[in-house]
């Protein structure tokens, strides 16, 4: 028998995708086999499963914190927008087509079958699904063919909890808001209320709990604290200054706690592209300790950093003309001509090469590249989507330099080939994919060692390769390299679940919760 839960949220990045990662980790601590799903993502980040299949970020952090693995199933359908109107279409993890916004919303109830399939056939292996929806249930402009907030909760009958957002204000009107705005029977569905990310004396917000709960006759489920937590967030709003300067707070202790004085840091700079794609790559990076992580989107802002990362992209040739046009390319030039390392994944690999031949992506033949790696990339319409393992190769110089094989694993996700010149060699060996024995050079690494790309996506989820890199990057400073295990950020991630498992239960009822959850019942409604 398997129990439903869903949370729908008063607006976008209420706090939804977090609260369902820690329940997800509460049920799974209580010996549930726990699941999220989510129909409709639309993010930049994703990641790959073991069958190869694109799925959201968002669900794959939720899987983790349910200790189970990911599977495209959690999330059906997948929305990467390609421009401000246009997105690129994933359904089960394959990509469909672009769609811009008019003909995606004709096209959803077309997706009812896939989504209610995906639905019953994960809900047939778990005994509780946690479900996520997606911006407002009181986008009254696009009701009738929803297939993710009430349109979901309808078709598989689950009980619903409201989350709103107390630190953005309003949080009352908020509530209250999106109570009138929907139907009767929807508001019917509506079982509780969960205020997120409050700061200060809860006794203080007691007489407003008394008056929404009076005027909605919905409860309040609980009130979760602002969490200063070091958590995996969805999409771009993270990158947000505001929001980097919180997270590098959150992701470290003072100087004295740390023992890492200003000067012993290193100051990494990630390019900010317009359509960022994967920026989660570069977390465990943030979170080591003699690391300075930074997102920069002008020349200014660039200055002198220790090392540049150019991250994934979503449209490769429109970011590689707002680098030229903005300025960054030149200073990027001027940093490797001086001899600082720089490193690009998947899209930025192909934006450090001499040219990038195109035809399917904006319609654009071909553009130059930065030219700081010799090798050329070809665009082609179909995407190659797999889990890899690799090793890293011998022989190489630089940052790269190593006495003993790197094992890595990690993720591809790219639309091109690229064919390097005599100048390059091949950063590692990719010798599995989707489980699939196979022999296939990565990415380039140039005669120096100083400039390198590679399409696989989660480099620094592995210690070892991580802490060679910033060694190598400390040493080239004049400072003393550090341990190995000086620390593991897969030990750290699963300690920042149990951390908001533990401020979940606090905060919020379980007990009630779980009272919420009845056996739901299976059936398609078809929309008109």
């Amino acid at each position: 028998m398997t129990y439903a839960i869903m949370l729908q949220g008063t607006a976008s990045d209420v706090g939804k995708s977090v609260l369902v990662a820690g329940l997800c980790r509460i049920f799974a601590d209580l010996g549930y086999s726990c699941a999220p799903f989510k129909t409709q993502n639309m993010a930049l980040n994703s990641g790959i499963t073991a069958q190869g299949a694109e799925m959201g970020r968002a669900q794959i952090f939720q899987a983790e914190a349910a200790r189970i693995n990911p599977d495209v199933r959690m999330n059906p359908v997948l929305l990467k927008p390609t421009s401000d109107r246009r997105s690129q279409v994933i359904v089960m993890g394959k990509v469909l087509r672009d769609m811009d916004a008019q003909t995606y919303h004709e096209f959803k109830p077309q997706l009812q079958q896939c989504v209610f399939n995906a639905f019953s056939q994960l809900a047939s292996e778990h005994q509780i699904i946690v479900i996520e929806g997606a911006g407002s249930p009181a986008e009254i402009n696009l009701r009738d063919r929803d297939i993710v907030n009430m349109g979901l909760a309808e078709m598989i009958n689950a009980p619903v909890i409201l989350v709103a957002d107390i630190d953005r204000g309003g949080v009352f009107a908020s509530i209250y808001g999106t109570l009138a705005l929907l139907s009767d029977s929807e508001r019917a569905r509506v079982k509780g209320v969960i205020i997120n990310k409050f700061r200060g004396d809860v006794a203080l917000l007691q007489p407003g709990i008394d008056q929404i709960e009076a005027l909605t006759k919905v409860p309040v489920l609980g009130v979760v604290p602002y969490l200063n937590l070091d958590l995996e967030q969805e999409d771009g709003v993270a990158l947000q200054p505001e929001r980097m300067r919180a997270r590098q707070r959150q992701a470290k202790q003072s100087e004295a706690e740390t023992g890492f004085e200003s000067a012993t840091m290193l100051d990494i700079a990630v390019i900010k592209l317009p359509h960022i794609a994967n920026f989660t790559d570069f977390n465990p990076l943030a979170t080591q300790p003699d690391v300075n992580l930074r997102y920069v989107s002008s020349a200014d802002e660039l200055g002198k950093p220790d090392a540049i990362i150019v991250p994934g992209s979503k449209n490769t040739l429109f970011d590689l003309n707002y680098l030229n046009q903005s300025g960054l390319s030149a200073a990027i030039g001027v940093c490797a001509f001086g001899k600082t390392p720089v490193l690009g994944i998947c899209g930025g690999y192909q934006m450090l090469g001499k040219q990038i031949i195109d035809g399917v992506e904006s319609g654009i033949e071909r553009m130059a590249g930065l030219g700081l790696l010799d090798c050329v990339t070809q665009f082609a319409s179909r995407k190659h989507t797999t889990q890899i393992h690799a090793v890293m190769n011998g022989g190489l110089g630089g940052l790269y330099r190593t006495q003993q094989p790197i094992e890595l694993s990690g993720y591809e996700i790219h639309m091109g080939v690229t064919t390097l010149g005599e100048h390059a060699q091949p950063f590692a060996s990719i010798d599995m994919r989707n489980d699939q024995k196979v022999l296939v050079a990565d990415g380039a690494v140039s005669a120096d060692g100083l400039i390198a790309g590679s399409y696989i996506h989660g480099l620094f989820d592995h210690s070892e390769f991580t802490r060679l890199w910033l060694n190598r990057l400390r040493q080239s400073k004049g400072l003393l390299p550090l341990e190995p295990d000086v620390f593991d950020y897969q030990q750290y991630k699963q300690g920042q679940f149990d951390l908001l498992a533990n401020e979940l239960r606090s905060a919020l009822s379980i007990d009630a919760i779980t009272a919420l959850m009845t056996p739901f019942s299976l059936k398609l409604k078809t929309s008109a």
